[in-house]
């Protein structure tokens, strides 16, 4: 495998993927098991299979999350190479190797359709650190929100991040429940310090900022020791699909 060129790994990656096509519908296990082996070999040419093992160990990761409420679902395309095929809203993907450091160009296209992008966005990736690449905002005002993820975190310990993405929601205040606010004032595309916490089980509530108005619960979160997490606010305030929290382990 370690021999393969990136022309043989694209081969590879086509092949699979006109097989997970294939079976789209007549054999839908068929379908995942093919289009798994088209996105691994779409990562190994982006990796260049012929780099040394230490240069891959440091090469940066990213997860792509589809965040923007009233858009389709989308391809992600890695310096015009399809990664991602039909990433829906809400879904965010595992992380994956992009291979050298350096700038990376990501576009945006409505599933199934090449002619012309949503968006197109240019990104610098530094080696040995994790991203996540959000789409955000309406469909008319569409961005990408480039997030560094810190998952260093003390032996035993934990921690927590919040970041809003709702389009119309006013800033809010996070809160523990019964307790005192851990995030204040938090607005549109912001993205708060992770919080280090004890492992612990937590409930919070967010609140419009300032005041007692409970806008989101959100559902108990079990902190694990040794693990960080980001809870994003989705969704829209005043429209569908409605504002919701959803958690995300980033280690």
């Amino acid at each position: 495998m370690s021999n393969y060129s990136f022309n043989q790994y694209i081969k590879k990656a086509m092949k699979y993927d006109l097989l997970s096509n294939y079976y789209k519908y007549s054999d839908p296990a068929r379908h995942i098991a093919y289009y798994e082996k088209h996105l691994y070999y779409i990562q190994r040419a982006i990796m260049d299979g012929s780099q040394a093992p230490h240069t891959r160990a440091r090469q940066p990761m990213a997860r792509i999350f589809h965040a923007s409420p009233d858009s389709p679902s989308v391809d992600v395309y890695l310096n015009e190479k399809r990664i991602i095929r039909n990433l829906t809203y809400k879904q965010e993907t595992d992380y994956l190797p992009l291979g050298e450091p350096g700038r990376y160009t990501i576009s945006i296209y409505p599933a199934g359709e090449t002619e012309k992008p949503l968006l197109t966005k240019s990104f610098t990736f530094e080696g040995n650190q994790n991203y996540t690449i959000a789409a955000v905002d309406t469909l008319n005002e569409l961005d990408l929100l480039f997030i560094y993820d810190n998952t260093d975190v003390p032996q035993g310990e934990t921690k927590i991040r919040f970041i809003h993405l709702s389009p119309d929601a006013p800033a809010v205040d996070v809160a523990a429940r019964g307790g005192d606010v851990i995030f204040s004032d938090v607005t549109f595309k912001e993205i708060t310090k992770y919080l280090g916490l004890s492992p612990m089980m937590v409930q919070l509530d967010v609140f419009l900022a300032g005041t007692d108005d409970l806008v989101l619960s959100i559902p108990p979160l079990n902190l694990r020791p040794n693990r960080t997490y980001t809870v994003y606010a989705v969704g829209f305030a005043n429209n569908t699909p409605a504002l919701e929290a959803l958690i995300s382990q980033d280690r």
